[in-house]
């Protein structure tokens, strides 16, 4: 067996050690710990505000998806202060959603920052709910589909427009 085909050695992650030096976490990245916590618990449908949403859909067919859509936070030295607005699917009591998503997010800032989470504001701004079957099964044609019909439909010739 020649070098390339042995398995790399393992090694052991180094510990933390108490040396001297500064350590600054930037409110993006809280947020971000946040962002992907609260979407992480069942019943949370979108995080944002309608007009939010609809720019993160954007985003989200180019593959630039917003983590810290929809949440605002304020990073001290030892604490952090959250406020989320989201959308809750239908079906799940509201204030239960608000008190998981809560949990979930003093769990993950206080596990991965290693910062005392002072409070966490959530306003459910809206609810979804998914459109009725019979609904689904008769697919909307494309905008281009309908865009084509409308250009179809309009006269090619100046003069016989009104």
């Amino acid at each position: 067996m020649d070098a390339q085909d042995q398995p790399l050695a393992v090694t052991e992650t180094p510990r933390a050690i108490d040396a001297p030096g500064r350590t600054v976490i930037s409110d993006t990245a809280v947020a971000k710990v946040v962002g992907v916590a609260a979407r992480g618990v069942a019943g949370v449908h979108a995080l944002g505000t309608g007009a939010s949403r609809s720019i993160g859909a954007l985003r989200d067919v180019v593959g630039a998806t917003d983590l810290t859509q929809g949440i605002r936070v304020e990073v001290g030295e030892t604490e952090v202060a959250v406020d989320i607005v989201l959308m809750a699917a239908y079906g799940y009591p509201l204030q239960e959603l608000a008190g998981t998503v809560r949990a979930a997010v003093y769990q993950a800032v206080e596990e991965l920052v290693g910062r005392h989470v002072i409070e966490v504001n959530i306003e459910i701004t809206d609810v979804y709910v998914a459109a009725p079957d019979t609904e689904k099964s008769a697919p909307r044609p494309r905008l281009a589909e309908r865009l084509g019909a409308a250009a179809k439909a309009t006269p090619a010739d100046p003069e016989d427009r009104p």
